[in-house]
């Protein structure tokens, strides 16, 4: 997600998922992550990245290639030349709604009030990302003509 901040105001500027073939290898799958985000960067411009920390997973191989994704967008967001920041999903929910321990529901539909948006960013993952970036714009106190982007 990429957010914008002037002053109090917070507006969406692009809001996706990067998602990629279940089918295709490994390394094409985070390559098409990396070049994806630096498009991104390129076309948005942005000043600063947040991401999310990552969480606990049940499954040991789904964390190791959540853990090596994350590991390509930190990747693509510093060539990018961008600081990085990161939140947990805590500080992500407190931000955004005021208790950390929302439910997914109730931050997609905080997006969606802060935002001025007519509907919560879908899939769930483009919420997210939109959650993140109003954290760290909140945390950072970097409002002002700051961009952000990406979880």
């Amino acid at each position: 997600a990429v957010v914008a901040a002037r002053g109090d105001n917070l507006s969406m500027i692009a809001c996706d998922v990067i998602t990629t073939p279940a089918h295709m290898p490994l390394a094409e799958r985070f390559q098409h992550i990396y070049q994806s985000l630096i498009e991104i960067i390129g076309i948005y411009h942005p000043n600063e990245a947040a991401m999310e920390e990552l969480f606990f997973a049940k499954n040991a191989r789904t964390a190791m290639t959540v853990g090596q994704a994350r590991g390509v967008a930190m990747l693509a967001l510093a060539n990018g030349g961008l600081p990085i920041s990161e939140y947990t999903p805590k500080q992500v929910k407190q931000a955004v709604t005021g208790y950390g321990g929302a439910a997914k529901d109730q931050v997609g539909e905080m997006v969606r009030i802060l935002l001025k948006l007519s509907a919560i960013p879908r899939p769930d993952d483009a919420a997210d990302a939109a959650a993140v970036a109003i954290c760290h714009l909140h945390t950072a106190s970097v409002l002002t003509d700051n961009y952000l982007k990406l979880r």
